[in-house]
């Protein structure tokens, strides 16, 4: 269960000619001037040694205005009432926390992280959506994209992005849309849990790094025995674990993951990296019979300026994609993908190209966050 806070929230931070308490902080995501559409335009707060505090609001990093400097003392009596003893007891041996926090008496809930610096001790809390959003309204670029994703029985799904580009969410939504229309077993391993899953005619179990499982290796292991049809693992991050998860999708599961890569051929390289050089050509192997789909996304400013919209790269595996990916020459993939639309993939230019078109984004945008120099003679004189 979430850290429940064990003292009042106390004033202790100058903010302009008033004291704030972290609850103050904390109320500015649910404020709404913040909000788009229901959906919050800040993200995190960031609390760090000699500045003042910072959100990220819509992707980028705005510092309170009329915010005094955060010193050790008043950041560390910020966060007390979020963190229990066992928590504070760690923080004081110097070692890195990372937990999920629900607000009593709000509809908010928050994954924290706090850490030690030569500055001393610092804090990123992300606010969790309690809503999972329909597959509808996450931006897919065609309906057959997360159709096909829900109706898979077996194989290999990765989401990729950087931070923050809504992975998350997306993994949720695909999860919840399956769990009201199958009935199946679905084991997610999480650091930490960030979305509350319900199943409607599937049955959903949901275990969390370092309060259920040890490591999502062992945690893997254990869903292997547990009768899954779907398993989530938050992130594969060592061999044993990716060598587990490909297993498993071979042996029948559906295994989704996310990876932080900016497009589908990095996630590929990614992971055969993950393993020693003399097994990439069994990895490669495996992964062109067991990898079905590749999402990437990123986070793209709306043309309205009322927050970002997804921007997502698709690829399907499809027998010549499967044949790249088995002879290692994922150089040619974005082409590959760009060929295959008919097939449900799409490439980030030409989704970006889509959203230019629709007028949700602009043309500036739209090339700032392209991935090659391509977009602008696919948008000539859009």
């Amino acid at each position: 269960m979430p850290m429940s806070h064990p003292i009042p929230f106390t004033p202790v931070y100058t903010v302009g000619k008033q004291r704030w308490s972290l609850e103050d902080l904390l109320s500015r995501f649910n404020e709404s001037s913040f909000l788009s559409e229901g959906v919050h335009r800040i993200s995190d707060l960031h609390l760090l040694p000699g500045e003042v505090a910072h959100y990220r609001f819509d992707g980028e990093l705005v510092p309170l205005p009329q915010a005094d400097l955060l010193d050790e003392e008043t950041i560390q009596a910020l966060l007390q009432p979020i963190l229990s003893q066992t928590s504070l007891e760690k923080l004081q041996r110097s070692e890195d926390l990372d937990a999920s926090w629900e607000w009593p008496g709000h509809d908010l809930s928050f994954r924290i992280n706090v850490f030690r610096t030569r500055k001393g001790t610092c804090a990123a809390i992300r606010v969790l959506a309690r809503e999972v959003p329909p597959p509808e309204e996450i931006g897919f670029p065609m309906d057959r994209c997360w159709q096909d994703l829900v109706s898979m029985k077996q194989g290999l799904v990765i989401v990729t992005g950087v931070t923050g580009s809504g992975k998350s969410t997306t993994v949720a939504s695909l999860l919840r849309r399956r769990a009201r229309d199958r009935g199946e077993r679905i084991i997610t391993l999480e650091d930490p849990i960030e979305y509350i899953l319900e199943g409607d005619r599937a049955l959903i179990s949901q275990r969390e790094l370092g309060r259920h499982l040890p490591t999502f290796s062992a945690g893997l292991r254990s869903a292997l025995r547990e009768d899954p049809d779907v398993i989530f693992v938050g992130e594969v991050r060592d061999p044993e674990t990716a060598s587990l998860a490909i297993s498993a999708a071979e042996t029948g599961h559906l295994v989704i993951t996310t990876m932080h890569t900016r497009d589908t051929r990095g996630a590929i390289t990614r992971l055969v990296d993950i393993f020693p050089s003399q097994r990439s050509q069994e990895i490669c192997s495996q992964l062109s019979f067991t990898l079905q789909s590749v999402i990437a996304q990123k986070l793209v400013p709306k043309s309205n300026g009322q927050g970002r919209l997804a921007a997502m790269e698709v690829m399907r595996t499809t027998g010549s994609i499967s044949h790249l990916i088995r002879s290692g020459k994922w150089a040619q993939l974005p082409a590959m993908i760009e060929t295959h639309r008919k097939d449900g993939c799409i490439t980030f230019d030409q989704h970006l190209k889509q959203l230019v078109e629709d007028g949700e984004v602009t043309r500036e945008d739209a090339l700032n966050h392209a991935n090659s120099k391509t977009l602008s003679s696919l948008l000539g004189d859009v």
